[in-house]
């Protein structure tokens, strides 16, 4: 989704599908005391090797079919190598998922913690195999910004073996997941539900440490996000109307995005001209950059710029970017 990923989840845990077994899970608290250690010097281990950009140590580490599909975990430690330089890694959350049986359940479920309690973690894995797996994230800091490295474990006998990675960053243009949220809330307050919305993204973004977990609070984010949600809120299947420079756009997308250090805004659009035509298609950005912000001139707060990008009946695209000081 985003224009310059601040994160990468390679999870390559799949064979064939089959019908679900009962998933259990157990937390820090449930595991041994050996076990978690055992875990977090994994963790730890596999942390040094990012730092020191050992992608041949990382990939023998890992299960079969990650290895084989190794460039998403490359991207996302040099991606990240500034993160990690001179950083220390701190283990924040530890789970092992048990899945039995002996083939893959399409859609594996577990819940972690007492039942109601607000600690409570789910994780939901698609076409996930039989076997045994751990969750280890670690919060990075010391290096260029703070991050949350999330690795996926599956035990291969007496070891653990790498089969997910992801990075995710824990601020965003120097703020965290409550800025966001408190900026969605005042938008919200003011009845500018499109930028209150669009923050609620980056808040619930930051509040996921990987895309398959999810917590209490995460649920309630969702409910409270989804009340801001604007009712002409953009679609392929039913756009928005943007009345600019003399043309109707129709908007198709629209999320936020890390571009270098800034948090931008990027739109999507059916393309009303050839976009090889360039020239053309650089005008209607910029058309559409600016009819954007004096639609919404709160979206100024908040976001270093606006991307556009005319997109073209078989899905190819032309993009530009202006920073939001230069949007006259």
């Amino acid at each position: 989704m985003h224009v310059l990923a601040r994160r990468c989840l390679v999870l390559l845990l799949f064979v064939a599908v089959s019908p679900a077994f009962a998933q259990q899970c157990l937390t820090a608290d449930d595991i041994d005391s050996g076990a978690r250690s055992n875990l977090q010097n994994t963790a730890q281990q596999f942390f040094r090797m990012s730092a020191a950009a050992d992608y041949a140590g990382l990939k023998s580490a890992a299960i079969p079919s990650l290895a084989n599909s190794f460039n998403g975990v490359e991207s996302a430690v040099t991606e990240h190598k500034a993160d990690f330089a001179g950083a220390q890694a701190t283990p924040s959350a530890i789970y092992v998922l048990e899945n039995p049986g002996t083939a893959s359940v399409q859609r594996a479920e577990f819940y972690c913690g007492i039942f109601n309690s607000p600690d409570r973690v789910g994780f939901v894995i698609p076409n996930l195999a039989p076997g045994r797996y751990a969750v280890v994230t670690q919060d990075v800091s010391g290096g260029k910004n703070p991050v949350k490295l999330t690795m996926v474990f599956q035990q291969q006998g007496a070891r653990w073996a790498l089969a997910g990675y992801t990075v995710k960053s824990s601020q965003v243009s120097g703020h965290d997941y409550n800025w966001y949220l408190n900026q969605a809330r005042q938008f919200k307050s003011r009845g500018q539900n499109t930028a209150a919305y669009l923050m609620y993204l980056e808040a619930w973004d930051l509040s996921q440490p990987v895309e398959i977990e999810y917590t209490v609070a995460q649920d309630k984010l969702s409910d409270e996000m989804q009340s801001a949600r604007p009712a002409d809120w953009p679609s392929p299947q039913q756009p928005m109307a943007l009345m600019a420079a003399g043309k109707t756009y129709k908007v198709t997308q629209l999320f936020p995005a890390v571009v270098g250090s800034d948090l931008d805004l990027v739109v999507k659009y059916q393309a009303m001209t050839d976009i090889s035509n360039t020239g053309a298609a650089f005008q209607d950005n910029m058309a559409v950059i600016k009819g954007m912000v004096d639609k919404y001139p709160e979206l100024r707060t908040g976001f270093g710029g606006v991307v556009a990008r005319a997109v073209d009946s078989t899905g190819r695209d032309y993009g530009s970017l202006l920073a939001m000081k230069d949007v006259k």
